[in-house]
């Protein structure tokens, strides 16, 4: 996405400033969760200390039996922002998620600022293979995890469901493969095939601190961080939401990755929201709601 350094630096003071009001606040989100929600908050999902390196976990009240799971994965550029994220927007839907009986965990990442990609995606393998690993624990159904990534995390969310099945070693903590099912992933405006993003020539732009280069000068880099490059047909169902006037991700992004799904024949449907930008309130308004709820009822149900 075409996010010059300046303005991940404004951005990052903003979360900075936000963080520490919250400072004292164990859960700064947890009024967006309906009454009775149990949470766990700030699980080490690696067994170390990075405060990146951290999951909450949302389950709804008065369960009975393992539940479904949605994984959260937030957006920032790949450089800002936190578990928290996206959510304060979105507050209707979670209430919908959590009130249908499905659980939420929220991941951490680290920044592409403290570590250059596979980071990324090597951090959210680990963070869903410790809730694969302890599903009975928290009363996960394994066989029903989904993702749900915005932005960045969209394409985090897009590139674990699509790779998940080809097992790239790389994509792994010291190159340790752990097995684990993605059920269907909900892709919120992330950016597909960074070889054709805006700006490949940009050594300022979020994608080459991502990579460590721009992607015109390092396609073999870009290729490997793309989400199409692993679209085959054992990919889990796709649903893929971007604003008709998204300044920062092109919707071409997201309709360029359901035709490759379409291709290899793996379910899928995009979704143009009207006169939407690249996030906010607008893709938590009814009618997109409907939507996810729709497709998560018929994956999960």
């Amino acid at each position: 996405m075409k996010i010059g350094r300046c303005t991940i630096a404004v951005l990052s003071i903003v979360f900075l400033l936000s963080a520490s009001a919250f400072a004292q606040v164990a859960n700064p989100v947890a009024e967006l969760f309906p009454k009775g929600t149990i949470i766990h908050n700030n699980i080490a999902y690696n067994n170390d200390t990075l405060e990146k390196h951290l999951l909450d976990i949302y389950m709804p009240a008065n369960t009975t039996g393992k539940v479904p799971l949605i994984i959260w994965i937030h957006g920032g550029a790949w450089q800002t922002n936190s578990k928290y994220s996206d959510m304060s927007y979105m507050g209707n839907t979670i209430a919908e998620i959590i009130n249908s009986g499905y659980a939420l965990a929220s991941i951490d990442y680290r920044y592409s600022t403290q570590a250059v990609f596979p980071a990324q995606i090597q951090d959210c393998n680990k963070a869903i293979a410790f809730l694969n690993s302890h599903a009975d624990q928290y009363g996960f159904d394994k066989d029903k995890f989904v993702l749900m990534g915005f932005s960045s995390g969209g394409h985090l969310a897009s590139l674990l469901g699509l790779s998940n099945n080809n097992k790239v070693k790389e994509f792994y903590l010291a190159n340790k493969i752990t097995q684990f099912g993605i059920k269907a992933v909900v892709d919120f405006y992330g950016p597909s095939d960074l070889i054709s993003f805006p700006g490949s020539e940009d050594a300022e732009s979020s994608i080459a601190d991502l990579l460590g280069a721009a992607p015109l000068f390092r396609p073999d880099l870009a290729k490997a961080a793309s989400p199409v490059t692993y679209v085959d047909q054992n990919d889990p169902p796709f649903l893929i939401i971007h604003g008709e006037k998204d300044d920062m991700v092109p919707p071409i992004q997201s309709k360029l990755l359901s035709s490759w799904l379409t291709l290899n024949g793996v379910k899928n449907d995009v979704i143009v929201v009207k006169d939407a930008p690249h996030y906010g309130k607008m893709f938590d308004a009814e009618i997109v709601r409907a939507k996810v709820m729709a497709f998560l009822k018929d994956e999960l149900d």
